[in-house]
């Protein structure tokens, strides 16, 4: 049954190379959880956080059995983002089962005819439901993971449907102080249009690694994203350069300003110990949402994790712009 599972979604769909801006369900590539938003928005290799699987499958493990996790966050604009994530281990031959529901609202909206009269108000929402997998090699310390996406999005009348798939290979040894894997995200096809152009997913590759330090109680993050498409760079209008002419210069993106944009850096101190702080640098946030002779701290992230017995509560804050924040919220219950 296991191998089976895993056959068929790493050979039923086609691979798509796209990034944020050119594709549907673009939700898909939110952070819904506060500890890894906390870490820079892309962190893959968490094993003890059974939000984790939505991102990375393949960290699907015995220790998520029966855990609970419900997370919000006020988005850019307003806009209300929850998800919940919930795992069960079957038994030790079938093994552990991750599943996720992630909602994004976009609120009310005042509807209206060509001639500007009011036709009533209507609903914008996403909404993704996943369930996942992930089997370790015979005699390796090496794990492959599935998860299979079913994605409906309404905006008023229109509708689309969607199905995908995550798939990813992870090293996690217990005897070494670092783990890697390799992700690749939203694999999949819009089933119906919103009318009759059908769009691509947000597929992107990642790679993620994490390092414990020793005796020092601090675990390092790095993840680079969309291996798939080396130019992910779009130039900041604040660094346009106008003449005396009028004529406007746009920036001009060099070979390593868009290289570190692949980048996310992470840092969790006392990872181990009842409260955690944690630190993250989005590269690509940052270069993006710059002003110019001015610090913003764009791509700057920053929470903490209180443990209390069976709970756990996570929190992020977010730098986007100087004008928007985002604080995420996640509540983690051990039902055991």
């Amino acid at each position: 049954m296991r191998q089976l599972f895993l056959i068929l979604l790493f050979t039923s769909l086609q691979l798509f190379s796209q990034v944020g801006g050119e594709s549907i369900y673009n939700f898909l590539n939110i952070p819904g959880s506060a500890r890894q938003a906390a870490l820079g928005g892309n962190v893959l290799t968490l094993m003890d956080d059974v939000n984790q699987p939505s991102w990375n499958p393949a960290t699907i493990n015995d220790s998520h059995h029966n855990n609970f996790s419900v997370s919000y966050l006020n988005y850019l604009a307003d806009l209300n983002i929850a998800t919940v994530a919930y795992a069960y281990k079957i038994n030790d031959k079938i093994g552990t089962f991750h599943t996720a529901i992630n909602y994004l609202n976009y609120g009310k909206f005042i509807g209206a005819d060509e001639q500007g009269l009011e036709t009533g108000s209507f609903k914008a929402y996403d909404l993704a439901f996943s369930i996942g997998y992930a089997y370790n090699i015979p005699n390796s310390n090496f794990y492959i993971g599935a998860n299979l996406k079913f994605i409906n999005s309404v905006i008023e009348n229109y509708s689309s449907l969607g199905i995908g798939t995550d798939l990813a290979i992870l090293f996690n040894a217990k005897d070494v102080p670092y783990n890697f894997t390799l992700v690749v995200r939203n694999l999949g096809y819009q089933v119906t249009a919103y009318d009759e152009t059908k769009e691509d997913l947000p597929t992107q590759i990642d790679f993620g690694i994490s390092y414990k330090l020793q005796n020092v109680p601090i675990r390092w993050f790095l993840t680079i994203d969309n291996l798939q498409k080396w130019d992910i760079s779009v130039s900041n209008p604040s660094n346009n350069i106008t003449d005396i002419d009028g004529t406007v210069t746009e920036e001009e993106i060099k070979f390593f300003d868009n290289a570190i944009r692949h980048f996310t850096i992470g840092t969790e101190l006392f990872s181990e110990n009842a409260f955690n702080i944690r630190l993250g640098y989005n590269f690509r946030r940052s270069k993006e949402l710059m002003l110019i002779d001015k610090r913003t701290f764009s791509g700057f992230t920053a929470g903490f994790g209180l443990k209390m017995n069976k709970l756990k509560f996570n929190y992020a804050f977010t730098k986007y712009h100087p004008a928007s924040n985002v604080s995420t919220f996640s509540l983690l219950i051990n039902l055991n």
